[in-house]
């Protein structure tokens, strides 16, 4: 008889666990000052800028920027969107795509430590904590003393800010969507709709859980780009690099004494590194898909080579081959320019230059003609063969204007009874369209004839569409 096999203890399910995932340690990462810094915070105060503030412009009378679903309009300033102008979007998603391969080739994961949401939000969070609570050693006393007055105040306070920055980014999410001097005028009146509200508080919600609470874990697990960088980079892009033959080995040494005299790198182990980064790694143990390439590191180290007189540059923004090869500043530089880098860049230029000629050259007036199915054709009085099709006329400007609409391609051919349209600003109109020919011009078939819709006025604008008129 088989023996019964002993139940699994407690300890050998958390070690297996432990095993299976590794548990989240809090970061408490180190204020640092320098050049990536300033990039950094120059970063987060323009998309900052540009986000919150861009809502609130106002252009001729309205919203500059506005994303109207309702109504199926996008207004941009000047101009306004369709859904017939979704080829605008197609090809913005591709210039963005092809600008990610463009940056992450040259300088790796520049627009994760710069402009990502993820790190601007988190940025914003990390500085409000710090001059809350203190910088990192202030932080790691707080959250281990006991609760009392003070500490429980300093909390009460950084996540009172926290939530009011998330609100309020909420807030500005979906003013983008709803005309936000209307959105103010709601939530001051307490008349929100529900999924006004709804909106506001599960962006805000993610923003204070993603930026307050989750940080890192976003990188590491949650965000894709993550995991396909490694594919994107090749050995002469630039990445935070540690400098393995200046620095090993690494350890503590008197001040003003000759590493080398003591067998040891340019590498005093004091990891700053790894206090200031935001995801908690070491870059001393080489490239990690962790990493977000913020520069945090380079600037810690800087500080430090100074402090102790050794040259700048143990950590630096260097390609694999240049640490390999020993190329000179000059050397790695000129390695950047590739193939592959010549080959985005032409691809983007080319995507940009139709973006902003499509846009340049895109009509202002539109027009669609349908043949009207439950008339196809049909002799009336007065001796005239008549079709009849439906006109979709299309305004995509902000002036009202006077359209009139003419036939031409066969003899006779002319516009029965009605042939003006009015159309109003940034509107379209389905209206029917009744074309004849004298019964005297026709003869049985099917003939190619083109609609001409021109708008009167100072700078007339027109539009054609090419259908077929049957005689029966």
């Amino acid at each position: 008889m088989n023996a019964k096999a002993p139940e699994p203890s407690d300890d050998d399910i958390s070690a297996s666990e432990e095993w299976l995932y590794e548990v989240r340690k809090k970061i408490y990462s180190r204020s640092v000052t320098g050049w990536f810094n300033n990039w950094r915070v120059f970063m987060v105060v323009f998309t900052q800028a540009l986000f919150y503030g861009l809502p609130w412009l106002q252009w001729d009378g309205r919203q500059a920027v506005l994303l109207d679903l309702s109504t199926r309009k996008f207004y941009f300033f000047g101009m306004i969107l369709w859904p017939q102008d979704v080829i605008f979007l197609a090809l913005l998603l591709i210039i963005s795509a092809y600008g990610l391969f463009l940056f992450t080739a040259i300088a790796g994961r520049l627009f994760c430590g710069y402009a990502c949401p993820q790190t601007v939000y988190t940025e914003i969070f990390m500085w409000i904590e710090r001059k809350v609570e203190g910088d990192r050693l202030a932080r790691i006393r707080l959250d281990g003393s006991d609760w009392n007055a003070r500490k429980i105040s300093k909390k009460t306070l950084k996540h009172g800010l926290w939530i009011a920055v998330a609100l309020w980014t909420g807030f500005t999410f979906v003013g983008y969507f709803t005309p936000i001097l209307t959105l103010a005028g709601q939530v001051i009146s307490a008349s929100l709709g529900p999924w006004q509200t709804f909106w506001i508080l599960f962006y805000g919600f993610a923003t204070y859980g993603n930026a307050g609470f989750m940080r890192e874990q976003v990188c590491k697990y949650m965000c894709p780009y993550a995991r396909f960088q490694s594919v994107m980079i090749d050995k002469d892009t630039l990445i935070v690099t540690y400098d393995t033959e200046r620095g090993e080995p690494r350890g503590k040494r008197g001040k003003h004494v000759d590493p080398r005299a003591q067998g040891k790198g340019d590498c005093v182990d004091c990891s700053i590194c790894v206090q200031v980064c935001p995801t908690g790694i070491d870059i001393r143990d080489g490239l990690q898909y962790m990493c977000i390439g913020c520069g945090a590191c380079v600037d810690a180290c800087d500080q430090v080579m100074d402090k102790v007189g050794y040259p700048r540059g143990l950590i630096r923004y260097s390609s694999e081959n240049a640490m390999k090869n020993k190329w000179s500043k000059r050397q790695q530089w000129a390695h950047l320019l590739r193939p592959r880098i010549l080959i985005y860049s032409a691809l983007l230029l080319i995507m940009v230059g139709l973006f902003v000629g499509g846009l340049a050259t895109r009509d202002p007036l539109k027009m669609n003609v349908m043949r009207d199915r439950g008339v196809l054709s049909r002799e009336i009085p007065g001796g005239l063969v008549e079709n009849v099709y439906q006109i979709q006329l299309m305004n995509t400007t902000e002036k009202a204007r006077k359209i009139r609409v003419e036939v031409k391609g066969l003899e006779g051919v002319a516009v029965h009874d009605r042939n003006a349209y009015e159309l109003p600003a940034s509107t379209n109109i389905l209206e029917p369209l009744e074309v004849t020919i004298p019964v005297d011009n026709a003869k049985k078939g099917v003939y190619k004839i083109e609609i001409i819709a021109t708008s009167e006025g100072e700078k007339p604008i027109s539009a054609s569409s090419k259908t077929t008129f049957i005689v029966p």
